[in-house]
Parts: C-alpha cells; sequence; structure tokens
C-alpha cells in the first residue's frame, strides 16, 4: 500500500489559487445540498502552553473526497519564530478506506482559508472592486491577498499589522506576485488602511476588533478569517450588525466564532441576522449582495470538508505532476 507525501513546497504547487477558488466553491455548494458529513471539529485546550489542537474530519459525496485534519494553533508561536499553524492532513480512499496520501497542513489550511474568502469575494463584492486592505501580515494574510487578487481587478493594497516589521516585509514580498498590483503599502493603522477600501480581510488573533466600524465605507466587502474561538473578536459590532452577514456553516459560526457569538450575547443582533451560507449563494439557493452601497461580511472558522475537497483537488493534480514523496506502507 503506497502513501503520497506531499510537503508544503508540493502542496502550493498542487493547488494554486485559482483552483482552490473552484474547489472551495464546489465545497460550499455540496455543503448547502447536504451532500456532506461533517461533525463539528474537536478542539483540545493546551492553554498549558498557549495553543489548541483541533481535529476535523469529513467526507464530501459529490467529490468523493475523504479527510481528517489535525492541527495545533499557537498564536505565541510568533514570538519564538515559529508558525502559528501546524498541521497535516491525512486523505483516505472513500471507496476502500485505505490511506493515499498525508499533506503538509499549514500551507493547505492557508490556501483553503483564502481561498474560500476568494469565493466569498466572487460571490459579495462588486465586481469593480480595485482597492483591498488587510489586517494582518502571517501566512493567512498573505493567501487571503492572493485570492482576493485572483477574482477581482485589485490596483490597491493596504496592509496593516501590529507587527510593523512583517508588515514591511509583506509589503515587500507580495507586491506584483500574480495577480497582486506591485502598489502594496503598510498603513499607518488599521482604521487607515480600511478607509476607501472595497475589500477587507482580517487575518488575526485578536480578542477585540481591529477596526473602527466608522472607517469602513459604504459597499464595502469583508472576510473575516482569523477568529475562531467564542472570546476572539476581529469585526465590531456595530459592522456585524449592519452588514448583510453570510457564514460558511452556521452551526460552526454559532459554537466557535466570537465576531457573531458576542454581537448576539450583547443583543445587536438574532440568530436570524444570518442571511445564508455562502453554499447556498454559491448553489444558486441564495442570494448575494443586494446593491452597490450594501457592505456584506463573510464570516468563516473553516470547515473539514474545504480540507477534504482541497486535498483531494491537491492529490489528483500531484498524481498527475508526480509531485510529492510516495512511500510503501506494507
Amino acid at each position: 500500500m503506497e502513501l503520497r507525501i506531499l510537503n508544503a513546497t508540493d502542496v502550493r504547487l498542487a493547488l494554486p489559487m485559482t483552483a482552490a477558488v473552484a474547489a472551495m466553491k464546489k465545497a460550499f455548494a455540496e455543503l448547502a445540498r447536504g451532500e456532506v458529513t461533517l461533525p463539528l471539529r474537536t478542539q483540545l485546550d493546551v492553554s498549558a502552553h498557549g495553543g489548541v489542537a483541533l481535529f476535523m474530519p469529513a467526507y464530501a459525496a459529490g467529490s468523493d473526497a475523504l479527510a481528517v485534519k489535525a492541527v495545533a494553533v499557537y498564536p505565541r508561536n510568533a514570538q519564538r519564530g515559529l508558525p502559528t499553524i501546524h498541521g497535516v492532513v491525512l486523505v483516505f480512499e472513500a471507496s476502500s478506506g485505505r490511506p493515499v496520501a498525508l499533506l503538509e497542513g499549514g500551507a493547505l489550511t492557508a490556501i483553503r482559508t483564502g481561498a474560500a474568502s476568494g469565493a466569498a469575494t466572487d460571490l459579495l463584492a462588486r465586481p469593480d472592486a480595485g482597492v483591498a486592505a488587510i489586517i494582518g501580515s502571517g501566512v493567512q494574510a498573505r493567501t487571503q491577498l492572493e485570492a482576493v487578487c485572483a477574482v477581482r481587478p485589485i490596483q490597491e493594497v493596504r496592509v496593516y499589522s501590529t507587527n510593523p516589521e512583517q508588515a514591511e516585509q509583506f509589503a515587500r514580498e507580495m507586491s506584483g506576485q500574480g495577480a497582486i498590483p506591485s502598489c502594496v503599502v503598510v498603513a499607518a493603522d488599521a482604521d487607515s488602511a480600511v478607509q476607501g477600501a472595497d475589500v477587507v480581510c482580517t487575518a488575526t488573533t485578536s480578542f477585540t476588533p481591529v477596526f473602527s466600524a466608522s472607517a469602513l465605507s459604504s459597499g464595502c466587502h469583508v472576510n473575516a478569517v482569523g477568529s475562531f474561538r467564542p472570546d476572539m473578536q476581529e469585526i465590531p459590532t456595530e459592522t456585524v450588525r449592519q452588514a448583510r452577514l453570510v457564514v460558511d456553516q452556521r452551526e460552526a459560526v454559532l459554537a466557535e466564532a466570537g465576531d457573531v457569538i458576542i454581537p448576539l450575547q450583547q443583543g445587536a443582533i438574532d440568530e436570524s441576522h444570518i442571511h445564508a451560507e455562502l453554499g447556498a449563494i454559491a448553489s444558486g439557493q441564495a442570494t448575494g449582495r443586494e446593491d452597490a452601497r450594501q457592505i456584506t461580511l463573510f464570516k468563516s472558522v473553516g470547515l473539514a470538508v474545504q480540507d477534504a475537497v482541497a486535498a483531494s483537488v491537491a492529490l489528483e493534480r500531484a498524481e498527475a505532476e508526480g509531485l510529492g514523496t510516495v512511500i510503501q506502507l506494507d
């Protein structure tokens, strides 16, 4: 029995952003049609070391994709010069149950998270969106920008981070990459980055809102991907209240996303404020943006079906292109 192992470089080669965005639309649409078996993720508190471990299985019947991701999120790793996220994705052959691939999970997570925001941006942002603001400057922030630029004609990018040196490095390294414009500038503060932006992406581990609600322009689309716990909040309550709120999955967001849970607890919104799941819009079951002045907000906590479908697409391309290392398990 063979197992194909894809390291981070292999994953990035096997899963270009355009393919990843298409895969995420497919994954969310399958979820909306009821074709996915998706338990809530299991979380293990590792607070003694400032981290959390997550275990995320999924089966997407339409894609015939079966996988489980094991990932550890350690926000303090940045201070140690280590990635915030470490993980692996184990892919099984759905027809037999045999393990067929092991993929480095950090790269896959970053790509599929960015691609989900790319899908949301394509479905919700104004077609003429030309200015993007990125709050955060880590690995996730990079794929957020890559995905947004893959689906909209972005001409100007502002980035803000609480780590100025990392923000400067982000601007230097991302400028002119692929569809990303050469105009990538570091903003003095988050509100300066957000003002006048057509698309805003937040990719931080903040426990308090990272910009002021008054800084957002009408017609803006926001992708919020950083908050994954009930006590974490990147988006101001007032922004959540004002926006047409779209989520990756209602059940997961109501269980895990402080960006929605905190406004609920404050009485600013109720559960009916969630307009739709992204898959319902992708599959034509729900509408997206109503007009050019509406603020839209996509809140995602990340779903195992994204990993399963993304890994399936990456594996298919890796096999065709001979990427990775194949080992014998028996």
